[in-house]
C-alpha cells in the first residue's frame, strides 16, 4: 500500500481559497437577507441534518441517474449539491463577532468595506453600531475609528467607478468607507440604512451620483 502523501500546489491552494472566499461572501449575504436561514444556522442539530441531507441527496442524484440512464445533467446538479454540503460552514452558536457586539453594546453589525486610517494601509472593517457609538473594527477587532452615533449629521452612498463609497459626517469630522466587488452596492446600502436607523434624528441624505 502506498503511503505517499497528496501534495497540493500553491496554485491549487490559492484556487481553493478563492472558491471558498466567493462562496463564503455569497453565503454571508444570503444569511443577512434570510432571517430563517440565519436561525437554522444557529441550531447545531438542524444545520447538521441539513448538510447531511444535501450530501445524501447530491450523491444519490450522481449515482442513480448514471446507473439507470445517461442523465448527466442530473448528475451535475447532484454533484453541485454534494459540493455545497461540504462547503457549507459548520453551525455557529455564537461567533466572535456576537461576543464583541455584546461587549460593546452594539445592536447592529454590518460590513463596512475598506477604511484607511490616515496614512496606514486600508483594512476591511465591520461597523458595530449602538445608539451611543459606532465602531469600525478590523479583522482582529481593533478599533480604527469610533464616532458618536447620535451626532451623525449626514450619511450617503455614491458610486465611484467600480466602487461604492459610504461617507459619514459628524461634528467637524467625516469618514469614508470603500466597498468593492459584485455585492458592493448592496453592502454599502445596508450599512447606510443601518446607520440611519440607529440615529435619533435622521441625517441628511444625498442622492447617489452615477
Amino acid at each position: 500500500m502506498s503511503t505517499t502523501p497528496t501534495v497540493i500546489t500553491a496554485g491549487e491552494e490559492n484556487f481553493l481559497q478563492r472558491v471558498k472566499g466567493i462562496f463564503g461572501a455569497a453565503f454571508f449575504l444570503l444569511l443577512q437577507r434570510s432571517p430563517q436561514l440565519l436561525r437554522l444556522h444557529r441550531n447545531e442539530k438542524s444545520w447538521t441534518l441539513l448538510r447531511i441531507a444535501l450530501g445524501c441527496c447530491g450523491a444519490a442524484l450522481v449515482v442513480l441517474p448514471l446507473s439507470l440512464w445517461s442523465g448527466w445533467i442530473t448528475a451535475i446538479f447532484g454533484l453541485s449539491l454534494f459540493v455545497v454540503s461540504i462547503l457549507l460552514p459548520p453551525a455557529e452558536l455564537e461567533s466572535a463577532t456576537d461576543r464583541k457586539a455584546r461587549e460593546l453594546g452594539a445592536h447592529t453589525v454590518v460590513g463596512g468595506g475598506e477604511y484607511q486610517p490616515g496614512n496606514a494601509p486600508a483594512a476591511h472593517v465591520q461597523l458595530f453600531i449602538s445608539p451611543t457609538h459606532t465602531w469600525a473594527l478590523d479583522k482582529n477587532f481593533e478599533p480604527l475609528i469610533v464616532f458618536p452615533t447620535a451626532t451623525i449629521s449626514a450619511v450617503h452612498v455614491e458610486s465611484s467607478g467600480d466602487r461604492w463609497l459610504l461617507r459619514v459626517r459628524w461634528a467637524n469630522h467625516r469618514a469614508e468607507f470603500c466597498f468593492k466587488g459584485i455585492f458592493a452596492e448592496r453592502f454599502a446600502r445596508l450599512a447606510e440604512e443601518s446607520l440611519r436607523q440607529a440615529t435619533p434624528r435622521p441625517p441628511k441624505h444625498r442622492a447617489a451620483r452615477a
